[in-house]
């Protein structure tokens, strides 16, 4: 069983220009697309596209269109578990240029009351009340909490749900793919909240691991060089904490992997970069999908990259199948 959880979903429209965005001025646009999204969703899209089963949990209205949408992909795979709420899935804006640059705006999102804060988490456990959880076995299970909070959300919740997750099903493997305050608060709360797979960049990573914020922005300049060094220091200090895994995306330098058995580097495989949008979200799912198949940490990696690396390469909010990976995947090296 794979599950996500989006706290704060969106309907994604994508529209494209011709040329470089120009602050202040009239400029035609050359596509638009909107598509359910968070990034949740999206981790769960890829994985219905890859042929593995996924549950999404989601707080939506009652005829919300992004539950109409997501009823209009018609993935077979895909289960949507809508929790009702009062407040519609906000519209994110990603505003695309032709050599790749996105510019991304996104709304707050709906607020949740303490109420239906509940009704999320009690959906979370019934939905792993209906699969028994094995420890040690494969396919492993995961559970993956990502995206933003919305607003009436405590800071803290990710690491609150972690709690709440392991103590109802030992067995699950949890990843957190989050930022800014969400992010920190579930490192302030290590070892206790520590999940199985966190996905920082490198300055998130930086600031993770307590390093000033200079440093912390010379982490992805110094792995352009080929010094991963300071990446693999800087996780290794939050594997000590608990995390079971650390991937550090790093942009044109590719990603780094540290576990407790060591450290692992994939270049970015080589693609014409037409939309970032839900590349991040691919790369989570890449993983899962090597790791539920029995990969090591070097198939993982590698897939990780081969699927975010995909995403990149399609238009506005398209994310990728299996036969959109490139055709030269990365070069996996293990660092120590």
């Amino acid at each position: 069983m794979i599950l996500t959880l989006t706290p704060n979903p969106s309907l994604d429209r994508t529209v494209s220009l011709p040329g470089p965005l120009q602050r202040g001025t009239v400029q035609r646009l050359t596509g638009v697309v909107m598509e359910p999204g968070g990034k949740g969703v999206n981790v769960a899209r890829v994985l219905s596209n890859s042929g593995r089963a996924a549950t999404a949990v989601l707080p939506a209205a009652e005829h919300d269109p992004i539950l109409a949408a997501l009823g209009a992909l018609e993935l077979p795979g895909l289960t949507v578990h809508p929790v009702l709420v009062t407040g519609a899935a906000r519209i994110n804006t990603a505003v695309t240029e032709p050599d790749g640059t996105t510019t991304k705006l996104n709304e707050l999102g709906a607020g949740l009351s303490e109420q239906e804060i509940a009704a999320v988490e009690h959906a979370l456990l019934e939905t792993l009340a209906t699969t028994p959880l094995p420890v040690g076995t494969l396919p492993h299970h995961w559970a993956v909490l990502s995206g933003s909070l919305p607003p009436g959300v405590p800071t803290n919740w990710y690491a609150q749900l972690v709690g709440l997750l392991r103590e109802a099903a030992p067995g699950l493997r949890i990843a957190v793919d989050t930022s800014d305050e969400p992010l920190a608060a579930l490192a302030a709360e290590l070892p206790d909240s520590a999940p199985d797979l966190i996905k920082p960049n490198g300055e998130e990573l930086g600031q993770l691991a307590g390093l000033p914020a200079e440093r912390a922005m010379a982490l992805e300049e110094g792995a352009l060089r080929g010094d991963y060094g300071p990446v693999v220091d800087a996780a290794r200090l939050l594997v000590g904490l608990g995390l079971g895994a650390v991937m550090v995306t790093l942009g044109p330098a590719g990603a780094v992997l540290v576990t407790a058995d060591g450290a692992w580097h994939a270049t970015a495989p080589e693609v014409p970069v037409v939309s970032t949008v839900g590349a991040g979200d691919s790369s989570v799912a890449g993983y899962i999908l090597a790791d539920v198949n029995g990969g090591d940490e070097a198939e993982r990696l590698s897939t990780a990259m081969a699927y975010g690396s995909a995403a990149a390469s399609l238009p506005g909010t398209t994310l990728p199948t299996p036969a959109d990976l490139p055709e030269h995947p990365s070069v996996v090296t293990r660092l120590s």
